[in-house]
């Protein structure tokens, strides 16, 4: 049995970063990144898949399996790093055989002899707290979530009112939010590590109608805490914790997805007859998710009419609505402005339903604008705030899809045999099974490195990678669980086809792969080389 090499791995670790240093040098060099996107891309992806080596080395001194999993992650990162440089040398800036001394260890490190000799997935090494978090958040997901998956995602049905009872029960709404607000959040990185693993678990029971559920009320939740009014905290973030309001956020326009700086759904100061003062907002909002269940919307809207201002002329306003039909809803306030909403059917990720919503003078209060008047122009930066989290709760709803795609390809390799032989036994389904269960516990160690990092104020950058990696592997993944399922995995009589559709919207949304690539890791990656 070939032995796992940790110093080995490091040292093509260090082979590889040389290469991406000179890569981004070269980036740096040319100047115009986007006469230069298929170089910034596969520099991102490849920045992100070997900065998670790195991180997975401390994991591999925990044990044998520990090790293997750190070596065959490295291996295969560096592989497919080999595949990009190889031929385009110039353009990476690196001579020929630039990543020659990590040739041996690739070769066998990727071999099946030595995939074959990984054994699972490996233990996550929790403290005993996050155990019971896990163990908590992994029994409702058996017994409240599964049950209901596949009917509501066969049928396009809502998320049953029963698991979101359950879950404020468990104190789920609560997870980010302070304790002197109602929530059960303490500071420091117990909050974000309780977090992540809390968002694996229930994803792993489903996306759409688990592990979705706790985002959104995150992100407003980060956008409140950070310029929110000591009112607006008080008054907003205890309903958050009790889902006495449920909220979606309303951040995308149809012709303004990733480009958040352009949007043109306006907030403009109006005073009602009573006195009261306000502001009437008119535009379409696109994407929102949950939109029809949500009480309020968390919305960004142009305050400042000169456009040229940019991202610095937008606003955050909490938006009280009624709660409406999964199936479309429009509804009148009583200052004469309308709301409708038009549900996004979608080939995954049902449940929570995707929306766009038009909005025609609906009023909202002075005191929804976030912050008051020291939140105007600053609702970009409270979007962000929110965003950057929710690209890390993004990447541990990768996991918990991966981990149940995984789970039900190696039931169904015991279970099946073809030719007279388990699926599972075949020498190409082990070493895919293996391979899986590397970029599984890889992404889940990475994303509780981030979580660290993000309870010290750090870690922006490292949200944005494992986001990138994460969301990508899954569709891997879960393509190679189906595939071993054969025929039985594109019918919908087994799970994994769900899984399947469910992980493709995961490099979409909370920022798109090539937006995030090549406009916030390409971008600071050269910043830095400058």
């Amino acid at each position: 049995m070939i032995a796992p090499d940790l110093q080995a791995a490091a040292s093509a670790i260090d082979t590889a970063r040389g290469v991406l240093a000179a890569a981004t040098a070269r980036l740096a060099e040319l100047g115009d990144l986007d006469a230069n996107q298929v170089l910034a891309y596969d520099l991102a992806h490849s920045t992100a898949a070997v900065e998670m080596s790195g991180t997975l080395l401390d994991y591999g001194t925990k044990g044998d399996t520990e090790a293997r999993i750190a070596c065959a992650f490295a291996a295969d990162s560096l592989a497919a790093l080999a595949g990009k440089v190889f031929g385009h040398e110039a353009e990476w800036g690196v001579d020929a055989g630039a990543l020659d001394d990590a040739r041996g260890f690739v070769g066998t490190f990727t071999s099946p002899d030595f995939l074959l000799s990984i054994d699972g997935d490996g233990p996550r090494h929790l403290d005993d707290d996050f155990e019971m978090v896990q163990d908590t958040f992994r029994r409702f997901a058996d017994e409240q979530i599964k049950p209901h998956a596949e009917h509501v995602h066969r049928t396009n049905g809502d998320v049953p009112e029963e698991v979101i009872s359950g879950l404020a029960e468990l104190g789920a709404f609560g997870l980010s939010i302070p304790e002197e607000f109602g929530g059960f959040a303490a500071g420091g990185e117990s909050d974000y590590i309780g977090m992540v693993v809390a968002t694996e678990e229930l994803s792993r029971g489903s996306l759409g109608i688990g592990g979705s559920l706790i985002t959104r009320p995150e992100i407003m939740t980060r956008a409140v805490e950070k310029g929110g009014t000591q009112e607006q905290k008080e008054y907003w973030l205890p309903k958050l914790a009790t889902t006495e309001v449920m909220c979606a956020v309303a951040v995308t326009e149809p012709d303004y997805g990733s480009d958040v700086a352009g949007i043109k759904c306006t907030a403009t100061r109006d005073t009602l007859d009573d006195g009261t003062e306000g502001w009437r907002i008119n535009g379409v909002k696109t994407w929102c998710t949950f939109g029809a269940r949500a009480d309020v919307l968390l919305l960004l809207a142009r305050t400042d009419p000169d456009r040229s201002l940019g991202h610095k002329g937008l606003s955050m306003f909490i938006v009280p609505k009624p709660q409406g039909d999964g199936h479309g809803f429009e509804f009148t306030d009583d200052h004469g402005g309308k709301m409708e909403g038009r549900p996004i059917d979608t080939i995954g990720y049902r449940g929570m339903h995707s929306y766009e919503i038009a909005l025609d003078n609906w009023f909202v209060p002075h005191d929804n604008l976030i912050g008051g008047d020291d939140g105007l122009g600053r609702g970009f930066y409270l979007q962000m705030e929110g965003f950057e989290n929710g690209r890390l709760q993004t990447a541990a709803r990768a996991v918990g899809v991966m981990q149940a795609a995984y789970e039900e390809a190696v039931q169904y390799g015991q279970d099946r045999a073809v030719f007279g032989t388990p699926v599972g036994d075949y020498q190409l389904n082990r070493a895919k099974l293996a391979r899986m269960a590397v970029i599984i516990q890889a992404s889940r160690q990475f994303s509780y490195a981030v979580a660290k990092m993000m309870a010290k104020g750090e870690g922006a950058m490292e949200a944005t990678l494992v986001k990138a990696y994460v969301c990508k592997a899954a569709e891997w993944v879960t393509r190679e669980a189906l595939q071993i399922h054969g025929g039985y995995g594109y019918a919908e009589e087994y799970p994994v086809s769900r899984y399947w559709v469910d992980a493709r919207v995961l490099s979409i949304f909370e920022g798109a792969d090539e937006t995030l690539c090549l406009k916030v890791i390409a971008r600071r990656l050269v910043a830095g080389a400058r």
